[in-house]
């Protein structure tokens, strides 16, 4: 649910109308959510939730000087890269199709969890399975 650098991170599942902002965590060199109020647990995310951002998210490498903005305040959370075990995962889609990997985004952004995807609870389907037929992944948008 959460990237594979915040295993070691406290956290709980996102709901609805959860308000967020971006941070970076003391066991993780990586940056994620955590509820506004409580830093030190990772808010994670399922693929095809939600958020707006309070204003359009910025984002760029750690390493490097450049700072880009988002082209919306509105994203859908997704798994990318989920072939490469040590690769980063977390991005979120905005609506031209761009995508930014959590990672990237810069500290102390706020943003509210606007909905959650649909409920896997009672539909037959493992997580796993939902997956693999591409309901919720960043090929099926």
């Amino acid at each position: 649910m959460c990237d594979y650098s915040l295993e070691k991170v406290a956290s709980r599942p996102a709901v609805v109308s959860d308000r967020l902002i971006t941070t970076s965590f003391p066991t993780s060199a990586t940056r994620g959510f955590a509820a506004v109020g409580d830093a030190n647990t990772a808010v994670c995310l399922r693929p095809g939730t939600e958020l707006v951002f309070d204003k359009p998210p910025k984002h760029g490498s750690v390493l490097l000087f450049w700072v880009k903005t988002a082209t919306g305040k509105v994203a859908r959370f997704r798994k990318v890269n989920v072939a490469n075990p040590h690769g980063h995962h977390d991005a979120l889609e905005f609506a031209d199709g761009t995508m930014v990997l959590v990672a990237t985004l810069r500290r102390n952004q706020r943003a509210t969890v606007l909905q959650l995807p649909p409920s896997q609870e009672g539909d037959g389907k493992s997580s796993e399975e939902v997956q693999k037929s591409g309901a919720l992944t960043s090929e099926a948008v």
